[in-house]
């Protein structure tokens, strides 16, 4: 897989022409539930990564078990568990793009 670093944060990079894309465009490209994601530049269908796949699911359903155990550990209320929750599930929604890789083929998780 081919990545550009910017400052330690890279974006996916097209496995077909190998254009970086846009942290918009990537973020854009992963919210339609279809299958794989045309590419910008030249057209052609890509995938996410099964590792990459795997790795934004298990980032995101970090947030609940997280909330649960913090709100009994700690006996934080309602607005508290809010206060918390909201900032980090839309933090990890931000950063997700990030997290993508692309390849030419879809493949199954397992």
């Amino acid at each position: 897989m081919a990545f550009y670093y910017i400052g330690g944060v890279s974006m996916p990079t097209c496995q077909n022409c190998g254009h970086q894309w846009s942290w918009k465009t990537t973020f854009k490209k992963t919210l339609k539930i279809n299958n794989g994601m045309i590419c910008p530049f030249c057209g052609a269908r890509q995938f996410a990564t099964a590792k990459s796949r795997m790795r934004v699911g298990s980032l995101c359903s970090i947030i609940a078990p997280l909330l649960i155990l913090s709100s009994y550990f700690l006996h934080l209320s309602a607005k508290e568990l809010i206060a918390i929750g909201l900032p980090l599930t839309i933090a990890i929604i931000l950063a997700s793009p990030f997290l993508y890789e692309l390849s030419n083929d879809e493949k199954p998780l397992w």
